[in-house]
């Protein structure tokens, strides 16, 4: 059984490594959307695979460290493209969230990325 929280992220950010007439090159915020996806077995007693409250706990540190900042000045995301910014978060998440198994990460309503601790991106 999978289960997911979402959660918002307004920040700031520039791509350092764009062309200088890239409109990402400069300065400019997002209203990131995450999904939070936990996997495991279905508690027979309790009838959920974690409480959604421990999630939302394990979240409140990320949100704290992201939430309006420019990204680009939080270690680990000198370049902070969407696909390094899932790999930041699940890097974070996987210590408390055994079951983690996938984080999405939506710079827009229409694109994003998807991260499932399975490969690793170069900067």
């Amino acid at each position: 059984m999978e289960i997911f929280n979402c959660f918002t992220l307004e920040c700031a950010r520039y791509l350092p490594r764009l062309p200088a007439g890239h409109p990402c090159a400069r300065m400019h915020g997002h209203s990131f959307h995450v999904e939070v996806h936990v996997r495991g077995p279905l508690d027979p007693e309790l009838g959920w695979v974690l409480d959604f409250a421990d999630l939302q706990r394990a979240w409140q540190p990320i949100h704290a460290a992201l939430d309006h900042r420019c990204l680009n000045e939080v270690a680990g995301l000198e370049n902070p493209t969407s696909e390094h910014l899932a790999m930041w978060i699940w890097q974070r998440l996987r210590p408390v969230l055994s079951g983690l198994r996938r984080i999405v990460v939506r710079e827009t309503p229409m694109s994003g990325c998807i991260y499932t601790g399975s490969e690793t991106v170069q900067d």
